[in-house]
């Protein structure tokens, strides 16, 4: 947040509005125009717009609402502060052309931010090229007027608490038959200061779960996030009041959204752990989820098209193996959902960061909310089978190989030191990490086709180790990925842990941190 062109403000968000609107009435035989004419406007797009609970999410929703209007655009405006994944939904649900969604996720308290998502031909995905260049091409034609030139509009449409009743009716179908036998589990669970209570436990009693228990403090939505360093449930120390509850209220399990709710946290019961808790990580949970619907998916038999799992290139390759186990097509996508959403026939989809995507025909993005609506529920049978979550991860390993993955991330003032860092590498790739030959490194920055800022390490045991800059913090992650088929599942699981405590030492000190 701040003035001026590389910050947040009233201004970049009328200008990005009017870039996207000229975007979307352009015609094949115009550059893009600055409204609608007046012949087009009963035919004039829809775009839904919605915002979270961060500092001037609301002004900058009816900023954007406005001048969208005022360029000739039907607007819908969400009722309140809500979670991202109720916008994503409504653009398939209400069949718009675009949504608009004023949020910064997890990010710092001073930032926020606007996502995209197009309707149509997209799906309802967020933008990827050559759209996000063309809107960008507008922006700039904006840009060079004056922000005060730009009509705007009262024409707004607020919806009414319908929109989220229809997403809470899908949300609690992702529950599938297995919440019959999860009404017992006891859930403490935290918004993180976000916007994700009101629309969990509404999904949560649809689905037929108990209520969760709730991290007052942490409750209801606050735009400082006064409890917490960072509002990201990855950062150390994010889930320790929430764990705390859970330990006073002897809760089963703890589940944690990020502020705007498309992003699931899980904590388990580890006696070894420091509080008695164990955050899972991003890919434990992503394969736990992928192995049911993956299962799911089989059962169904030959479709077309063909049945399909994805998952980012930084997330655990058990993925793929658990398309492998079921027959059914694994692909790996560039980091984000905006790429993992678009996948043909698409079933499940997720990334190490938390996101999950369970319910790929209705909401083309992560989903905090419907996530932990299927895991609770998965939760529940497992109790039922006589197992934990412990044991079902486990079970997956006796079935694919046991897994394990780990992440080192350097937070930096100055963004030009990531570039220093990674043009080292470059320069002098690794001959081995952690004792372990490189038998192939990838550039991804050399791929004509689908270019990325990543640098991928295979090591001759089956492990891997890949660096790049995060895309939305000033950090430079390397994210590491280890696997061991010898014993037991559980001794799978130790023997790949062990591997990456080894790598995450040698990687610490080939990036000097």
């Amino acid at each position: 947040l701040g003035g001026g062109p590389m910050r947040m403000n009233r201004v970049v968000v009328a200008q990005a509005a009017a870039g996207l609107a000229a975007f979307l009435l352009r015609s094949p035989d115009e550059e893009a125009p600055t409204a609608a004419p007046p012949d087009r406007l009963r035919s004039s797009p829809l775009v839904v717009v919605g915002y979270d609970g961060r500092e001037s999410s609301d002004v900058f929703a009816r900023d954007a609402a406005e001048v969208l209007a005022g360029a000739g655009i039907r607007v819908s405006l969400l009722p309140r502060a809500l979670p991202t994944p109720v916008l994503a939904f409504c653009v398939r649900h209400l069949d718009a052309a675009a949504g608009v969604m004023i949020t910064a996720s997890h990010n710092p308290p001073r930032d926020n931010g606007m996502k995209v998502y197009l309707g149509g031909a997209d799906g309802g995905s967020q933008i990827v090229p050559p759209a996000d260049a063309e809107i960008a091409a507008a922006i700039a034609r904006v840009a060079k007027g004056s922000v005060a030139d730009l009509p705007r509009s009262g024409g707004i449409e607020v919806l009414g608490e319908g929109v989220v009743d229809a997403y809470v009716e899908a949300a609690a179908r992702a529950a599938g038959p297995e919440a019959a036998g999860a009404g017992g589990i006891r859930v403490a669970y935290t918004a993180m200061h976000g916007v994700g209570l009101a629309t969990l436990r509404r999904a949560f009693a649809a689905a037929g779960l108990r209520e969760p228990l709730v991290v007052p403090e942490q409750a209801e939505p606050d735009a400082a996030f006064p409890t917490l360093v960072f509002p990201n449930p990855e950062e150390p120390g994010a889930l320790d009041l929430a764990t705390a509850f859970a330990t006073a209220h002897a809760a089963d399990l703890v589940v944690a959204n990020d502020p705007d709710a498309d992003r699931l946290a899980v904590a388990v019961p580890d006696a070894t752990a420091p509080g008695g808790w164990r955050r899972l990580t991003g890919n434990d949970v992503g394969l736990l989820l992928g192995w049911e619907a993956a299962a799911a998916a089989a059962t169904r038999g030959d479709e077309e098209p063909r049945a399909m799992l994805a998952s980012s290139l930084v997330s655990s390759p058990g993925l793929a193996a658990i398309a492998e186990h079921h027959g059914l097509g694994h692909v790996e996508t560039l980091t984000g959902f905006k790429w993992i959403s678009r996948v043909p026939g698409l079933v499940f989809g997720y990334e190490e960061a938390l996101g999950y995507l369970v319910n790929p025909d209705r909401v083309r993005d992560k989903d905090g909310i419907s996530a932990a609506v299927r895991f609770v529920a998965l939760a529940g049978r497992w109790r039922a089978a006589g197992y934990s979550v412990d044991e079902a991860l486990d079970a997956l390993a006796e079935r694919i190989g046991g897994t394990a993955s780990g992440q080192v991330s350097i937070r930096v003032d100055d963004l030009d030191e990531i570039v220093r860092l990674t043009d080292r590498l470059r320069a002098e790739p690794p001959a081995a990490i952690a004792g372990r030959a490189v038998v192939r490194a990838v550039d991804r920055l050399a791929d004509a086709e689908h270019a990325a800022d990543l640098l991928r390490y295979d090591l001759e045991d089956g492990s891997r180790v890949i660096v790049r800059p995060s895309g939305t913090e000033p950090k430079l992650k390397a994210y590491l990925d280890a696997r061991s088929e010898e014993g037991t599942g559980r001794e799978r699981r130790a023997a790949a842990a062990a591997i990456v405590v080894e790598l995450e030492r040698s990687v610490r000190e080939l990036l000097g941190c």
